[in-house]
């Protein structure tokens, strides 16, 4: 049986339009690609990445009880992730996101939260009695929630992952109890810390700048197409990127950090093959088009690593 992970997050559907370029205030700028409607949200697209990777995938989420709500709800089914856990709210929509994407790949987001901002403490406590060996989270739920579903854990013995994003200024990164990983990006970082993510010297001093606010094991900085930065607060290794052409970014954070959360736990705690793992699992996925379709199988994670002259 695979690893089993909790995933108390969001779940969205996602309107992308690719753009020749992002439009400048006040512009209006015309559409030459058609416009496509697929799942998405930072911990929808986890809860896929972790299933096509083979973890048992749990999510807790809500959805309206609307279309879109129903086409999640079933797509999620068709991953093999467990929707038990999933709440239809009647009163408030399910969350949707609009992504403008240019030909480099980059990607510019703008999050509807509908009734994500609702999943509620009850929700989670009902979650953990699918007993996971581990609890993923994002911050794109309310504060109160991640806080709850993170004490929940700690107090249960089980391991907790965070993919800080969306980052906010004013969260209490201190009220978190000690978790495994805490990873943001390079906006992220420098959201929590002030530090413009440049070399090595600046990710270490943003590094032991989150150690001073989180009680983590490792933070792991993701750096998109140059790598990642891990450091446990005494020892640090950067990890370069492997060189794919990118097509779109959207998802290829989630996918790094729910591959890396994964492989952590098959692989006896080795922090440096999860994240080259992770890695790969990002790279493939900037490589297609759309989120939680974009991400990688784990055949295709190793196909790849095998073709880097890597072992998985």
């Amino acid at each position: 049986m695979g690893k089993r992970v909790l995933v108390v997050s969001s779940a969205n559907m996602d309107i992308t339009l690719p753009v020749a370029r992002f439009p400048a205030p006040g512009e209006t700028a015309i559409l030459g690609g058609g416009v496509s409607y697929t799942p998405g949200g930072k911990g929808a697209n986890s809860a896929v990445a972790f299933a096509k990777l083979g973890a048992e995938t749990v999510f807790c989420t809500r959805l309206g009880r609307d279309s879109h709500g129903e086409t999640l709800y079933d797509y999620y089914k068709e991953c093999g992730i467990d929707t038990r856990h999933i709440a239809i709210d009647r009163d408030r929509p399910t969350g949707c996101a609009v992504i403008l994407v240019e030909p480099s790949g980059q990607n510019r987001i703008l999050c509807y939260p509908g009734a994500n901002r609702y999943i509620s403490e009850s929700d989670v406590d009902e979650a953990f009695l699918s007993c996971p060996d581990a609890l993923y989270l994002q911050l794109e739920i309310g504060e109160a929630t991640v806080l709850a579903a993170a004490d929940y854990a700690y107090r249960h013995e089980i391991p907790i992952f965070i993919d800080a994003g969306p980052a906010r200024a004013d969260f209490p990164l201190e009220s978190l109890p000690p978790v495994t990983v805490f990873s943001p990006n390079e906006v992220e970082t420098e959201v929590y810390t002030g530090i413009h993510l440049t070399g090595s010297d600046s990710m270490l001093a943003a590094s032991m700048e989150l150690f001073s606010r989180v009680r983590a094991e490792y933070i792991v900085l993701k750096l998109g197409d140059r790598g990642a930065f891990v450091c446990n607060g005494r020892h640090f290794k950067f990890l370069s990127a492997f060189p794919v052409s990118a097509v779109d970014t959207t998802a290829a954070g989630d996918a790094f950090t729910a591959a890396l959360t994964l492989r952590y736990l098959e692989n006896g705690g080795d922090i440096v093959g999860a994240v080259r793992y992770g890695c790969a699992a990002g790279a493939l996925t900037a490589t297609r088009a759309g989120a939680a379709y974009a991400v990688p199988t784990a055949k295709e994670v190793a196909e790849f690593l095998e073709q880097q002259g890597e072992s998985v």
